[in-house]
């Protein structure tokens, strides 16, 4: 995340003000989580490893579980000399100060071997846990974020489902949050839409928006009526489809396809539909 590195003013992991060079190498490719720009004094990162989408069971009091998807980071903390081990305590204290700084909020924790909380940076949800072992810390991070959609319906697709149903979610459109400007990657499902349109041309269609239901109903429906128009004016600029042929409507949270009080299920809601005419 582009702002995550301005934090480090602001984050202190150790006691002491300065940490103490580690006295072993990082391992090749590896580097602290800019959430967390500097460690406990001695430690060196003995593995890391990142994956674009994922998900971490952050753990909770009674065995109980948080699992929370995103992208996720995990580095792993060694000492060489086990005398330059700290204790438990002293490392969950660290990591729930130092979460806390930037204004995180502490989840679940157990004092002498692991904590975990979460953040909200430049409007996104960050989940981090720390984890104390012999000789070890263990960091796993979470950048929440819905999956990115990779397979995109053909023409053919979504054809067969407006015949069928009369309607078809698309598979492939993507904003920012809150914005209704189409992101780049956007650009294969459009292009199929357009396919579909070319090869009939009596087809008019509806291009309506939904949302999920964070923030108010008003403004979740002008949001989905701008990302409508948005995927109608991409067809016709980009691929010149007669504009007549296409009405955008915006649908808000008034048509959920699944429950919104999950992150999975908020993704699900937050899409765009064609309706046949």
């Amino acid at each position: 995340m582009r702002k995550l590195a301005a934090l480090s003013a602001l984050v202190v992991l150790c006691s002491s003000p300065v940490a103490a060079l580690a006295q072993q190498k990082d391992a090749a490719g590896c580097k602290d989580h800019p959430l967390f720009p500097n460690r406990m004094p001695n430690y060196f990162i003995s593995k890391c490893e990142t994956r674009d989408f994922n998900f971490v069971d952050f753990k909770l009091p009674k065995a109980k579980r948080n699992r929370v998807e995103g992208r996720v980071t995990q580095i792993d903390y060694s000492v060489s000399d086990r005398t330059d081990d700290r204790s438990g305590l002293e490392v969950v204290r660290n990591y729930e100060n130092a979460l806390k700084k930037i204004g995180g909020k502490i989840a679940a924790s157990d004092p002498e071997r692991w904590m975990n909380g979460s953040v909200v940076v430049e409007g996104r949800e960050v989940w981090a846990e720390a984890e104390k072992g012999n000789g070890k810390i263990w960091l796993r991070i979470v950048e929440k974020q819905a999956m990115a959609q990779t397979i995109v319906a053909d023409a053919a697709a979504l054809g067969n489902d407006l015949k069928s149903a009369g309607h078809v979610a698309v598979e492939g459109i993507y904003f920012d949050t809150g914005k209704a400007a189409i992101k780049p990657e956007s650009a294969a499902a459009i292009g199929e839409i357009a396919k579909l349109l070319q090869g009939d041309p009596k087809l008019e269609l509806y291009v309506v928006g939904h949302t999920d239901t964070v923030g108010s109903v008003d403004a979740n429906l002008k949001l989905s009526q701008e990302r409508g128009e948005a995927v109608l004016q991409a067809l016709v600029r980009e691929h010149g489809i007669a504009a007549a042929r296409l009405r955008a409507f915006g649908n808000g949270p008034f048509a959920p396809v699944a429950s919104n009080d999950t992150e999975e299920g908020r993704a699900r809601n937050r899409r765009v539909e064609l309706v046949k005419r």
